[in-house]
């Protein structure tokens, strides 16, 4: 049983862990610490949570849990990950994993050093629709692959919280912006050989919206944007175009909302739909096989430290300072 401990009381935290927890034999969350204990307690009341502590070190410490759920603000992922990795627990790591690369690489060579796991939480990237779109690319049957783009946009108005506080590792490319980068890298198997960047920052230090333009090997060139800006409009896709055809993904990101894949080929189209199961529940089906079973995990931390490589480099092609310093 991987008995789960998880730090604060995040508004992610009931979707991307306790609910999943419900279905799911090998897991349960056995206690919660939050900065607010009456949060805490409240939190743990409404989703049946058995043990309250009295801080995260508490948590982290507690020999009863073996794994620690981390959603704290970005700029806290690398101390308490490290934290709880030293003290012997696994750690499934909300996105992005870590303010910048370098934190990410101590994170990495933390969970080697320690043989225990840390999952980067990209829960996409373990449901069916995302599956066979690999397998859609790796098939050939687009051809030559020759332009891929990742867009995520959602409109935020609210202009406070963490999402637009640079101390905490705000930003649209840290926050929404991570998972266009993500599906690209994912979908091709390749990392970028250039990155340009444009952003518009709202807050000082803070992009609401950026833009990379990459080259990708193979001659393939790729784009992404993601964008927070009020007066932006939702879309969630990923799209490849290759010399004999164009697949379309329609939500990779949540695909439990809706979802399909449109793929054109020599001019015939077809369109497929995936599961409604959360993408959420795959991920943690993936953790658990991975703890229990030695499953090879597709989000590890070093696959974390490459796309936070990538989200740094976009950020100094659009002369943005790098989160954490």
């Amino acid at each position: 049983m991987i008995r789960f401990g998880t730090l604060g009381a995040a508004s992610i935290t009931p979707r991307a862990l306790v609910y999943p927890c419900v279905d799911e034999p090998e897991a349960m969350i056995y206690a919660i610490a939050a900065r607010d204990r009456e949060r805490a307690v409240s939190f743990a009341h409404h989703h049946n949570i058995p043990k309250v502590l009295d801080s995260y070190a508490d948590l982290v410490a507690c020999e009863r849990i073996n794994a620690v759920y981390n959603p704290l603000h970005i700029t806290a992922h690398h101390e308490w990950t490290l934290r709880a990795l030293r003290a012997g627990k696994h750690v499934l790591c909300e996105k992005s994993l870590a303010s910048n690369a370098g934190e990410a690489q101590e994170m990495a060579e933390c969970a080697d050093d320690t043989g225990l796991l840390l999952m980067d939480a990209f829960h996409y990237r373990y449901h069916p629709i995302f599956v066979r779109a690999r397998e859609i690319y790796q098939s050939g049957v687009l051809g030559d692959i020759q332009h891929i783009e990742g867009v995520f946009h959602i409109p935020v108005t609210a202009t406070s919280g963490i999402r637009m506080e640079y101390e905490l590792g705000g930003g649209v490319t840290m926050d929404i912006g991570c998972y266009p980068i993500s599906w690209v890298r994912h979908i091709s198997g390749l990392e970028p050989d250039e990155v340009q960047a444009v952003a518009e920052v709202g807050p000082p230090d803070v992009d609401v919206m950026l833009k990379t333009t990459m080259q990708f090997p193979g001659g393939i060139t790729v784009t992404t944007s993601g964008d927070m800006r009020p007066e932006a409009t939702f879309q969630a896709y990923l799209e490849v175009r290759g010399s004999d055809g164009t697949m379309h993904v329609e939500n990779p990101l949540v695909p439990q909302m809706g979802n399909r894949i449109d793929l054109t080929v020599n001019g015939e189209k077809t369109t497929e739909s995936f599961s409604r199961r959360a993408s959420y529940s795959y991920q943690l089906d993936a953790f658990c096989a991975a703890v229990e079973h030695g499953t090879e995990l597709l989000t590890d931390a070093w696959d974390g430290v490459a796309q936070m490589r990538v989200i740094d480099r976009a950020y100094s092609a659009a002369g943005l300072a790098l989160r954490g310093l």
